[in-house]
């Protein structure tokens, strides 16, 4: 079993190779992913499947802005900048991520913090 820290490192690394069933596989059954947080979250397998398979189909490529960080806990996080290129052109989000575990080592909920301001049309 990962610990949190080296599972988000198993995260952007699969993001990175556009494999959504490896992200997939670091999730619980039952997790919740809530990205951007305040937003209705999807829950459950099937619904976190979709979302990181048309995710990984933008070609968006993640960056990490610090080391990830874990916790004396079931917590870990980390910052991250996420390039990518719409119709519109390209676009940089900066984001944080907040990954829960439950007992099994399993990512439990995901909530990724950013907002309007955190997205750079340069």
């Amino acid at each position: 079993m990962a610990t949190p820290k080296e599972a988000l490192q198993e995260y952007v690394t699969a993001w990175n190779a556009g494999d959504a069933a490896a992200i997939v596989a670091l999730f619980a059954d039952d997790a919740i992913v809530a990205d951007p947080y305040g937003t209705p979250p999807r829950e459950g397998r099937e619904a976190i499947r979709a979302f990181y398979e048309d995710g990984v189909k933008t070609g968006a490529r993640l960056t990490l802005d610090a080391p990830i960080r874990g916790s004396h806990g079931d917590r870990a996080a980390m910052a991250f900048t996420v390039e990518l290129t719409t119709e519109a052109g390209p676009m940089r989000i900066r984001v944080i991520d907040v990954m829960t575990f439950d007992e099994h080592g399993k990512i439990a909920r995901m909530e990724a913090l950013w907002g309007p301001d955190d997205v750079e049309r340069p």
